[in-house]
């Protein structure tokens, strides 16, 4: 089932449809960044749909993973520079940047998703590109992708989660290296030190990613979609607390239909066939 036609007006595109499009397709939800002649640069219509598409999918009860990714060679080139000194962009001091409220944001839209997202790094992530991609569970990414966290040489911060994200993915000293330095990282580099999950040939990275959301989508979302919860209060939360809460909801997915099916399947050496009930 497609739905990129109809929900969003080219409006500037340059005939390339849609500034996001969003599919899904059985299980799984594909977000695709779609400003391929900017590289994916962000504009002020691009976060508005990004956070609409997100939230969709999130709520979406059918849907168990989604895929971030960008169309063209590029995953995303950051904020739309061109756009902010053309005063119609965010960061142009006009009330482009002002459209959003935080809540909205889609990276902090992505932070409090249940919904599993892998980010599919197809190409470049620079600045808030860089910021995005951080923002997903996991991330793939294309052998001849680059991560590009420049903002130090734009005089600016990590402004959509890096500082968060940052050192609690590869610590103090490696965030303080990345962002002070602020030197591209390659694909190998970046599963060495844990900001990727694995380096794939650029033309199988589609593919990867969709096996890897059909395995996740075949597992219990409910319990998926739990642990990601726990996973994230967690880092917030003392170890007695968390276990409270770990044991409350795992008293919540006993009664669930999925705990049975669970229990049944393994005793019947079966496949589950796990309905989200």
């Amino acid at each position: 089932m497609s739905d990129t036609t109809g929900r969003a007006a080219d409006d500037g595109n340059e005939g390339h449809g849609p500034e996001v499009l969003y599919e899904v397709d059985g299980h799984i939800a594909t977000v695709t960044l779609n400003r391929p002649h900017r590289r994916n640069a962000i504009s002020v219509r691009m976060l508005r749909l990004l956070g609409d598409h997100l939230t969709e999918a999130d709520l979406d009860p059918e849907v168990r993973v989604v895929l971030l990714t960008g169309a063209g060679k590029g995953f995303c080139s950051g904020l739309d520079m061109k756009d902010a000194v053309a005063g119609r962009g965010i960061g142009a001091g006009g009330s482009g940047g002002t459209v959003l409220q935080t809540r909205h944001l889609p990276t902090v839209i992505l932070n409090e998703m249940d919904t599993p997202v892998i980010g599919v790094l197809n190409g470049a992530a620079a600045g808030y590109g860089f910021d995005l991609a951080l923002g997903c569970d996991m991330r793939l990414i294309a052998a001849s992708a680059v991560l590009l966290p420049a903002f130090a040489k734009r005089a600016i911060v990590p402004e959509s989660g890096g500082t968060w994200y940052l050192p609690r993915l590869v610590g103090w000293a490696k965030a303080a290296e990345l962002c002070f330095l602020a030197r591209p990282v390659d694909a190998d580099e970046a599963v060495r030190i844990g900001l990727a999950n694995l380096a794939v040939p650029d033309a199988e990275l589609l593919t990867v990613a969709r096996s890897w959301a059909d395995e996740i989508a075949a597992n219990a979302p409910l319990a998926i979609r739990a642990m990601k919860r726990l996973f994230r209060h967690g880092l917030t939360e003392d170890f007695p607390s968390h276990t409270h809460h770990v044991l409350l909801q795992t008293l919540q997915l006993f009664g669930t239909a999925d705990f049975r099916e669970g229990i049944e399947s393994f005793v019947e050496g079966r496949p589950p066939d796990y309905t989200g009930r």
